[in-house]
């Protein structure tokens, strides 16, 4: 796997103390650490501190990073997810309610595209609708469809970040995949073809 030689290089200026380094880590992966927050938790305020307690994080653990393991940024979503998927655990003792007293059917589209100036008035009613559903689902289902579907990482970064096999991961992400087309309606998510 080849990493980028300038994010190699910062790293190691990091692990020694640089914190000019360690800015530039932060400056390019926030935003990347930050989305996977808000889509794990749905708050604004939870997810802006669990990236930045994430970050606090990388700086101890970032002597651990291991370049033949694993791209850097799979690396840091599986420690944020992680974290975040601890945090829902906390919070909700482990268990989610699946019902849905909310029975409106809801046309989904995971990946998502630039919205027309007429679809941008609705954009947010729709993201906010898709975060509800995310937050009733179980922290398992919601790291499968974050992972995949916001971070684009392929079954085998996912068996990787969560340390379960890929038949694993597939099976997982199959049920929550159910599970939030079950929330969001009768309009089933589209079928994962690799």
């Amino acid at each position: 796997m080849t990493q980028d030689p300038i994010l190699l290089e910062w790293i190691e200026r990091a692990i020694h103390g640089d914190a000019e380094a360690f800015e530039e880590i932060y400056y390019t992966y926030k935003d990347d650490v930050y989305t996977a927050c808000m889509r794990m938790l749905g708050n604004a305020a939870e997810a802006e501190d669990a990236a930045q307690e994430v970050f606090v994080r990388l700086l101890r653990v970032l002597p651990r990073y291991d370049v033949a393991r694993a791209s850097f940024r799979t690396w840091l979503l599986t420690i944020t997810t992680n974290y975040c998927y601890d945090m829902l655990r906390k919070r909700r003792g482990g268990e989610l309610s699946m019902d849905d007293e909310d029975n409106e059917a809801v046309t989904v589209t995971l990946r998502s595209s630039d919205p027309t100036p007429e679809q941008a008035a609705l954009s947010n009613e729709f993201h906010a609708r898709v975060q509800q559903m995310l937050d009733r689902l179980s922290p398992d289902d919601r790291q499968m469809i974050v992972l995949r579907y916001w971070f684009d990482h392929g079954y085998e970064e996912i068996a990787e970040a969560t340390g379960q096999t890929v038949s694993a991961v597939k099976s997982r992400l199959f049920r929550a995949r159910q599970r939030l087309a079950d929330l969001l309606g009768d309009t089933p998510l589209p079928d994962e073809g690799d």
